[in-house]
């Protein structure tokens, strides 16, 4: 097939899981194109069978904010025309299926059929699509959309209550590539590895996130900040966004800025996380937790908040620990529990990995995207083939 990918190209969930069902389709043999404003920041570049397309947006002046929409579409519509793409795959809702409805709105005048799928990811549904500026178009972009898929249970479930959709909506899970994200084979070389980051006698928390105040930095830092005061450990924060100086800031206020490294946005996470004891994802809300998976794929635990969609990938007390959120004491109390305890820590570890096999591996995950595209082109074939003849 030859699939067009939209999504924020940028540091984010959404933007992760297009890139790399882009990358894992590629490699499966399918021609994909991504359309966007930016290269996303998990593509090299280098990948087989992987296109990128920009998206021009005009700076005229009489724009006070420039129309990305429009352009979008645009684009989405010649690189469909040009390439002769099956079907569009857009990520995040807002704008990105209201554009593909638009490219689909413009062929369709030139005797074209251009499906699009539309994959819900979070807060543009739970944030920025209850706005009521959004909602309505929200609303009909999801209901005109040859296919929707949600990346959790609790997502759809929000969707059609706050919506009041009726259309079916697919859940197919965030996934992982478990032969990317995995432990170290070799203790000696993870050893090495890690000696970059903390003493063979100290432990190893991390955190990985776009830094915006949905992911509670602050209380990630409040959590390090108890468990160093009893057990000698270091903090590695992966990412970069708005609330990174507030986290420095109290760092240093608490005395652990030695003992903290903000090492900002990274390409390769899947060789960081396996050096890691402690994942830390205490968000106010996660319609999903992909950090927390690729952590878990690594055979790293998380503490993380009882929220949103992360039930559906950690089990508490299973492969990993569920607070409510805020409850920043509950959450340090049970890392040093945890870490105090080696052969319940392992168990730990040992079932996080084991979850993100059996259930959230690419391999799983990838034939279910395929047989959804599959059905939504036969069915667009059938409903052609109904329209000439009538």
């Amino acid at each position: 097939m030859r699939i067009g990918i939209t999504c924020y190209p940028t540091y984010g969930g959404s933007g992760v899981v297009a890139t790399e069902l882009g990358i894992e389709l590629a490699a499966l043999g399918h021609e994909m194109h991504f359309i966007s404003y930016s290269q996303p920041f998990r593509l090299t570049g280098r990948e087989s069978g992987i296109f990128y397309h920009e998206v021009p947006v005009s700076n005229y002046p009489l724009f006070e904010f420039p129309p990305y929409d429009l352009a979008l579409a645009s684009r989405m519509a010649e690189v469909a025309e040009y390439y002769h793409l099956d079907l569009l795959h857009v990520h995040y809702a807002i704008p990105h299926s209201v554009s593909a409805l638009l490219a689909r709105q413009m062929l369709a005048q030139r005797g074209k059929h251009l499906p699009f799928v539309t994959t819900l990811h979070g807060t543009d549904i739970t944030l920025v699509g209850m706005d009521r500026s959004y909602l309505p178009i929200t609303r009909y972009a999801i209901e005109q959309s040859d296919g929707v898929t949600s990346i959790s249970q609790y997502l759809k479930d929000v969707t059609v209550n706050n919506f009041g959709i009726t259309r079916h909506i697919e859940v197919v899970h965030n996934f992982v590539n478990c032969d990317v994200y995995k432990p170290f084979a070799d203790e000696e070389a993870r050893a090495q590895a890690r000696a970059r980051f903390a003493a063979p006698d100290e432990f190893l928390f991390m955190h990985l996130s776009n830094f915006r105040p949905v992911k509670r930095i602050a209380d990630v830092v409040q959590i390090f900040a108890r468990v160093a005061k009893q057990l000698p450990a270091r903090l590695a924060l992966i990412g970069d966004g708005p609330d990174r100086s507030t986290a420095e800031w109290l760092a240093n206020s608490l005395g652990i800025h030695d003992r903290v490294q903000f090492l900002g946005k990274q390409d390769r996470v899947s060789e960081l996380l396996p050096l890691a004891d402690l994942m830390l994802m205490p968000s106010e809300m996660e319609s999903f937790g992909l950090a927390a998976l690729e952590a878990m794929a690594c055979q790293t635990p998380a503490i993380a908040t009882r929220v949103g969609g992360v039930p559906e990938l950690i089990d508490d007390g299973v492969n990993g620990l569920l607070f409510p959120v805020g409850d920043v004491d509950a959450m340090a109390a049970a890392s040093i529990a945890l870490l105090r305890d080696p052969e319940r820590h392992q168990t730990l570890r040992k079932a996080a990995r084991k979850t993100a096999q059996d259930r959230f591996c690419s391999t799983r995950v990838l034939p279910r995207y395929v047989e959804f595209y599959e059905s939504l082109l036969s069915n667009a074939g059938t409903q052609a083939k109904g329209e000439l003849s009538s």
